[in-house]
């Protein structure tokens, strides 16, 4: 793994000592922020990663100019690879680690006051098995809810990874789905909340 482009391109990230986590493969990273650049400025954003591994989404964020990343994650192997990636960086003054369950995310949040303003951008990567068991789609959809409804700025914009083979219904959950992209059986769908209309 890699930073793509931006302030620390060509660096080598750490990557996750165990197969716990699926970090986004450096070809499938450059197309989702190439296309992402285009869709919005991420020129001092803050940004979110959730479920982050060892942080290549989030990182990526702060290497093209994101002002601030929150990462969230539980993993210990994990937390272990994205310390030591901020450190690497020396991005540590624009980093906030959350290690705790993506699921209590929001209620931490709220808690907390764990941020200081919206999320322009969050990213959010369920394992894949999460996708196989209704209980836990229903807390996937529930945290994106919470996200939308209260966490994310007013034109904020998800980004939620699944598998191709179960796409995300947006209508369910009464966001609005903004782009479907799909990389080999890796799905990404762009997502906001309500219309404020």
């Amino acid at each position: 793994m890699r930073i793509i482009a931006g302030e620390f391109r060509g660096r080598e990230l750490l990557g996750p000592k165990s197969n716990r986590t699926r970090p986004i493969t450096d070809r499938a990273k450059q197309s989702l922020f190439d296309a992402l650049t285009v869709a919005m400025p991420l020129a001092g954003v803050l940004v979110l990663d959730c479920f982050c591994g060892t942080g290549s989404l989030g990182l990526e964020s702060l290497s093209r100019g994101a002002a601030r990343a929150v990462f969230v994650e539980r993993d210990r192997g994990a937390l272990d690879g994205l310390r030591n990636n901020i450190n690497r960086l020396c991005v540590v003054p624009r980093c906030r680690v959350l290690p705790l369950d993506a699921y209590r995310l929001p209620a931490a949040l709220q808690a907390a006051g764990a941020v200081a303003g919206r999320f322009d951008l969050a990213f959010v990567d369920p394992p894949y098995a999460h996708w196989q068991s209704p209980g836990q789609h229903a807390k996937v959809r529930a945290l994106l809810v919470a996200l939308a409804g209260a966490w994310m700025a007013p034109h904020g914009l998800i980004i939620l990874r699944h598998p191709a083979a179960a796409p995300w219904d947006a209508v369910e959950s009464g966001l609005r789905m903004v782009r479907q992209l799909q990389y080999g059986s890796m799905g990404l769908t762009w997502l906001r909340g309500p219309d404020p209309n």
